[in-house]
């Protein structure tokens, strides 16, 4: 059997993925910058490299199929030399891009999903036979709130338009099969949980979870900006991030996508705050 290469094995979704490849007996590859701190499933080769620097991935696609690209930067820059890598080893890409992309329009509304929209352009060009998968937002970004929730029981931040957040597990299940079976070649997939959730439904659906009183308290986005960059998170990501604040459209989009390709039904996201509850408390 042939491998399949895992790009971003230790975030949030591609853990996932590895371990749902090693579930279904697939044969999986995970690409990782430490081979020595990955923690990965028995059975799942490591491989050292970073997609930052193609030279260092000659050999992460060797006697690869396919591959699982997680894109972890804000620009398509460097993307063409890496799918150039991957094609002179794998001859299939699935990739994990955003539901905000819209198809229809010249530039996207936030640099977030320009990002995405580049990376699709270019894998469509690549050669690669591909898929596409548009991710909902995923469930698991809150955890960037449990230092204020344990602190505090406040979420402070700017309002992000409410949308069918989908569980990273979900995401995963659908990667699964994309990956494993046939029949995907040249689709795009919208991905998104069963209910349109805004910020403070999340936190309140986290406090149930959790079992206290949990409330979001919606701040500028000027104040917000100046609590990011002291806490000393990058610029351009800030950026990125409060462009989504201020340009992404509240989505009413609900698909059925989740269930037809794994059989069950999307998970909501009080299920996922419940079965996270310990890292919030």
């Amino acid at each position: 059997m042939t491998e399949i290469l895992v790009t971003g094995a230790t975030g949030n979704v591609g853990r996932q993925v590895v371990a749902g490849l090693v579930s279904a007996g697939a044969s999986a590859r995970a690409l990782v910058r430490d081979a020595r701190a990955a923690r990965l499933p028995g059975g799942v080769a490591a491989v050292e490299g970073d997609l930052g620097a193609p030279g260092t991935l000659e050999r992460a696609p060797a006697g690869v199929e396919t591959v699982f690209l997680v894109w972890p930067f804000l620009t398509a820059d460097g993307a063409s030399a890496v799918l150039e890598v991957i094609g002179s080893r794998a001859r299939r890409v699935v990739y994990l891009s955003s539901s905000g992309v819209d198809d229809e329009a010249e530039r996207q509304s936030d640099p977030i999903n320009q990002l995405h929209a580049d990376m699709e352009g270019l894998i469509e060009r690549s050669g690669l036979r591909w898929t596409v998968l548009r991710s909902n937002t995923i469930a698991s970004n809150t955890r960037g709130w449990a230092a204020q929730i344990r602190a505090t029981g406040v979420v402070r931040g700017p309002e992000i338009a409410a949308t069918a957040v989908i569980d990273p597990r979900d995401v995963a299940e659908v990667a699964v099969r994309v990956l494993v079976d046939e029949g995907h070649d040249g689709a795009t997939y919208v991905l998104t949980g069963p209910q349109v959730v805004g910020r403070a439904e999340q936190v309140r659906a986290i406090g149930e979870a959790v079992g206290r009183a949990l409330r979001f308290e919606k701040v500028p986005v000027e104040d917000a900006r100046a609590q990011m960059l002291a806490d000393g998170r990058p610029p351009a990501l800030v950026e990125a991030l409060l462009a989504s604040a201020e340009a992404r459209p509240r989505s009413e989009l609900i698909t059925s996508t989740v269930e037809e390709i794994t059989g069950a039904p999307a998970r909501t996201f009080g299920r996922w705050a419940a079965d996270h509850a310990d890292e919030f408390r």
